[in-house]
């Protein structure tokens, strides 16, 4: 794991809650399998804020909707914008924000109407009703965006 990849700020003050000012980082190079790495890395700072492993349905629950979320946007951005460039995770406050970043200044679009039927074109819809809030930003530091979704934190 290289310094890219992962940085901790503080511990952890209520256990099963990510600790405010907690950042993981996961700078991808293009190859393939990055939808993989992406959920992987998001498992691994589950873990390591102790919302996973977990007896708590709710915990589980929501947890599982953090990786759906990760995996739908990492998705996206192979699909839609040559894949993602990086994957941040950060907690601050009862919230976890999740942020995929990639090269294309396409903002992304639901396709509507949403048809349960069809088949593919769900991932932002999924995304819209598990998120607590959601949406996107240009980046900063180059061309393209940041996808983000904020996600209230199961009070416990």
């Amino acid at each position: 794991m290289s310094a890219s990849e992962y940085r901790t700020a503080s511990r952890s003050v209520m256990p099963g809650m990510p600790p405010t000012g907690q950042v993981r980082r996961l700078t991808l190079d293009g190859a393939a399998g990055a939808v993989g790495r992406c959920r992987d890395r998001t498992r691994a700072a589950l873990e390591d804020w102790g919302w996973l492993p977990t007896t708590d349905p709710d915990q589980q629950a929501r947890a599982d909707d953090v990786l759906l979320i990760v995996s739908e946007l990492a998705t996206n951005a192979c699909q839609h914008a040559g894949g993602p460039d990086q994957l941040v995770l950060s907690a601050s406050a009862g919230t976890l924000r999740i942020e995929v970043l990639d090269g294309s200044d396409e903002p992304p679009r639901p396709r509507l109407p949403h048809e349960p039927t069809r088949i593919g074109g769900h991932g932002l819809h999924t995304v819209e009703l598990l998120a607590s809030r959601w949406g996107h930003l240009p980046r900063a530091d180059r061309p393209g965006k940041a996808v983000w979704v904020e996600i209230d934190l199961p009070q416990g």
